[in-house]
């Protein structure tokens, strides 16, 4: 079954953002992801974890695709792309994972945006458009959020879209190769509704 995985198209949510569509990855998607992965190599690695040898390969992508089909098959995470809202430019992408059920209905939001397109709101409209399906059709009642103190551009997003500041983590995530301190946000379903 397992070799079969990568054939399986991620079926899942597709959700309406203010200037953007956040759906499933498709394999279809592979050229477009790469490229966009490739000319954000730069920007984009500094505050990410180390990228594999073969990440931009088909086979990676492949890969990703079966994994993430499981993850939204269990419930356990929503890997989704952000994209314009005719779904035919890729700017980035978006993940709730770490989803905790029971009596903290908690998710951890991760996200990243191609330089192309950073600093026109996009990650701010990704955040809000999937806090709003967290908070609606996954239920959740919390979301949580980190990013490195250096990184000015994301704690922005992140306070745009309403999440507040709530703490700093020593060596929370091995970023680039390196184990990073985290600046620790957070948004409840309360506050999201009424922002």
């Amino acid at each position: 079954m397992a070799l079969l995985d990568w054939m399986t198209e991620a079926t899942g949510p597709v959700v309406e953002g203010d200037g953007v569509l956040l759906r499933p990855p498709r394999a279809g998607d592979f050229a477009a992801w790469a490229d966009l992965r490739d000319r954000s190599r730069a920007y984009l690695q500094p505050w990410e974890p180390a990228w594999p040898e073969d990440d931009l390969t088909r086979a990676a992508f492949r890969r990703r695709l079966a994994l993430y089909a499981r993850e939204m098959d269990q419930g356990h995470a929503w890997p989704l792309f952000v994209l314009d809202p005719k779904g035919k430019t890729l700017y980035g992408a978006i993940t709730l994972s770490n989803v905790r059920r029971g009596v903290a209905e908690t998710g951890t939001l991760g996200y990243w945006i191609g330089q192309p397109y950073a600093g026109r709101g996009l990650g701010t409209a990704a955040l809000r458009a999937m806090a709003g399906f967290a908070f609606s059709s996954a239920r959740l009642h919390r979301l949580e959020a980190a990013c490195l103190p250096a990184n000015i551009g994301s704690r922005r997003v992140l306070e745009k879209a309403g999440f507040r500041k709530e703490g700093e983590a020593r060596a929370y995530l091995k970023i680039n190769g390196v184990w990073a301190d985290h600046l620790l946000f957070g948004l409840v379903s309360d506050e999201f509704k009424a922002s």
